[in-house]
């Protein structure tokens, strides 16, 4: 893929193609959602104005505010949204990406020449902020702080607040600088509430029997494209498609359908899967499914260690699209 194909693919995916501040709910019971999307929308205003940039830090002026927002709250209180709706409210050129695909922007085109690249940029959008690891520490630090010189404005969503990243993952003690200077970019919203795709909804479909697959695929999907695999044959697909990919390998895809889940194992599996799941939540994929219930995906251990954000995140997201693809009786 070229720069400018890279570049372009940077935008909301089709879930939240057309979101606004105004198509956003707060829920009256918690304030700082509403509080959220009054700040959102002053920081909007400020877009496209001048920060001080390099040149002011140089001599000495220091910008007035602080580069960038960062959206801090649970799963499913619409940070997602509220994102992708400041993305929408303001002129380009602009980019709305996850952090792994920023990540990959960099090693497709390399550090300085993604600097290079989104320097010119208004406001840069990063969902899902998570550090893994020392690499990616030091590379967001370093990214995130040219891009604030540069006098780009920053936006970012993640479950947990900037100065604690990295906690239970790495020793983030080795790295707290990094850490520091990133915290430092930012200005915290908070965003309490709970998960919206469970509000006051049934719990999670169970799952279904390998012989009520076929009809229950037929009364969802009506003829559009399904993908049909054995779990662990799509696990093993998985270890050979770079995670960059996987926006690709699923589309045109109006349905999956996936035989005998099991609970995954083993770490990597589990992360790339979770990337999968949010490319499927993106593109607002349903998915049918028999085997283990997805709240058994993954490990006790796995649910209580360093990443249980992420794979309580993906656990989330599947139940929201087993419920969808469930929602019909079976002719």
């Amino acid at each position: 893929m070229s720069v400018e194909e890279l570049l372009t693919g940077l935008h909301p995916s089709p879930r939240f193609g057309e979101v606004s501040f105004s198509s956003y709910r707060p829920d009256p019971a918690q304030p700082s959602q509403a509080a959220a999307v009054k700040a959102l929308e002053a920081f909007a205003d400020g877009v496209g104005t001048s920060n001080g940039g390099l040149l002011s830090r140089i001599f000495g002026s220091k910008p007035k505010t602080r580069a960038g927002v960062y959206l801090d709250g649970g799963f499913g209180v619409g940070k997602t949204h509220l994102l992708a709706s400041l993305w929408h409210s303001v002129p380009g050129p602009k980019a709305f990406g996850t952090f792994v695909e920023y990540t990959n922007l960099v090693g497709a085109l390399s550090f300085r020449k993604t600097v290079e690249a989104l320097s010119s940029y208004k406001l840069v959008c990063i969902d899902e902020f998570e550090l893994d690891d020392p690499g990616d520490t030091v590379l967001m630090s370093r990214l995130m702080r040219e891009l604030a010189d540069a006098g780009v404005k920053l936006a970012a969503t993640s479950n947990t607040l900037p100065g604690s990243l990295g906690e239970g993952r790495f020793a983030a003690v080795d790295f707290q600088r990094e850490i520091q200077v990133l915290a430092d970019q930012f200005d915290v919203i908070r965003i309490d509430g709970e998960d919206y795709r469970h509000r006051g909804l049934p719990a999670a479909p169970a799952p279904l029997s390998n012989a009520e697959l076929d009809a229950r695929m037929n009364a969802e999907f009506d003829g559009g494209l399904v993908a049909v695999d054995d779990f662990a044959a799509l696990l093993k697909h998985l270890a050979g498609v770079h995670p960059s990919r996987y926006r690709q390998l699923i589309d045109g895809v109006d349905g999956i359908v996936w035989k005998d889940v099991r609970t995954i194992q083993h770490q990597a599996t589990a992360l790339r899967f979770v990337v999968l799941a949010d490319r499927l939540y993106d593109k607002d994929v349903p998915i049918l499914a028999s085997g283990v219930p997805f709240d058994e995906l993954f490990t006790p251990e796995m649910m209580a260690g360093g990443y249980m954000k992420k794979y309580f995140r993906a656990v989330s997201r599947l139940t929201a699209l087993a419920r969808e693809a469930q929602s019909h009786e079976p002719s």
